[in-house]
């Protein structure tokens, strides 16, 4: 393997010299860095990254923080969506990135500052932890520059990266309303994450402008999963059969809510209009397709990698970013009995 001595030795400048011209220092002047780069393309030269960061004490490197990753969680793309735009980001931006799944288990052994200082994270990029979560609450309150998705925390070092959802939500539930629908039923997910306050909140002053009443009754909850949203939908619409539409807050309990319905003989759209959130891949290929709020994962984290950097680089002030959303209309909303 090349080493800096080597292109040093062999083209006749010191070691520092040759550094700074493959780092594009503006103190070497063109021909002595024609030279040395010219050298280092011939002999194939690499730089060794851990070694640089010894210099420079950068590691150009951050970490996506996930809770839970799991095999049934394939059918939800939205996470690798995020991780796509956040390898797009760095890799144009010469940095490295680091994926971590994180459980209640593992953070028994860990705290989140061991996790950042083992791995040399310039900084971090947390999604899907609850509220009370200990690395949350950690890493709000630490000095790691850190950015949240779907988490509206921020401060000095800590910024985070959203879409519309309160006014997404909204419109959704209008046009259950325009439609004709009045006992419009919410499927949440569980209490112990932002996501889910915020859509609640939403439901219930959608209701409210379209002129509908909030009834506490017609909500329930899924916990996030197709299994469980099933099960509840399933009870849920077997005690109340004058619910003609259903708002989920996810796409994976749509798909439950979905499985209920057929389960129960009711005809979706026509007993039943469905309307989900993620537009994830799925959700084009059920049957019927279904409506949902269209969220834009991939830009959500190129975004939030840009806003990181700029937090790891302190060159702005902004703390948060705002990504808009899509009602997606498919074949799963109607008018009620049409």
């Amino acid at each position: 393997m090349v080493t800096l001595k080597d292109l040093a030795r062999i083209t006749g400048y010191s070691v520092t010299t040759v550094s700074r011209a493959l780092n594009g220092y503006d103190d070497v002047n063109k021909e002595t860095r024609d030279i040395i780069l010219a050298a280092a393309e011939k002999l194939e030269y690499t730089p060794n990254i851990n070694a640089q960061s010894l210099v420079t004490k950068r590691s150009k490197t951050i970490g996506f923080l996930v809770s839970d990753l799991k095999r049934e969680s394939a059918k939800d793309n939205f996470t690798f969506e995020v991780l796509c735009g956040i390898s797009e980001f760095v890799t144009e931006a010469g940095y490295e990135m680091i994926l971590l799944s994180t459980s209640s288990s593992k953070q028994k052994n860990k705290t989140f500052r061991q996790i950042v200082s083992e791995r040399n994270l310039e900084g971090i990029i947390i999604q899907g932890l609850k509220k009370e979560d200990p690395y949350l609450q950690e890493a709000i309150k630490g000095s790691v520059p850190t950015v949240l998705v779907d988490i509206p925390i921020e401060n000095e070092t800590t910024g985070y990266v959203t879409s519309n959802q309160h006014d997404s939500v909204k419109k959704a539930i209008k046009y259950l309303a325009r439609l004709g629908h009045r006992n419009i039923a919410y499927m949440n997910g569980h209490k112990h994450a932002y996501v889910s306050e915020i859509r609640y909140q939403s439901y219930k002053e959608g209701l409210s402008e379209a002129g509908l009443e909030v009834d506490e009754n017609l909500v329930c909850y899924g916990d996030y999963e197709e299994e469980k949203a099933y099960r509840a939908s399933l009870d849920f619409l077997l005690s109340n059969p004058e619910v003609t539409a259903f708002f989920c807050a996810s796409d994976i309990m749509a798909l439950g809510v979905l499985k209920a319905a057929k389960e129960l003989k009711l005809d979706v759209p026509k007993d039943l209009s469905i309307i989900g959130f993620d537009n994830i891949l799925l959700t084009q290929y059920t049957s019927p397709t279904l409506s949902t709020i269209g969220q834009k994962p991939f830009e959500l984290g190129k975004r939030g990698t840009e806003l990181l950097l700029e937090i790891i680089q302190n060159s702005s002030t902004q703390r948060h970013i705002i990504i808009q959303n899509e009602l997606i209309l498919r074949e799963s909303t109607a008018q009620p009995g049409g």
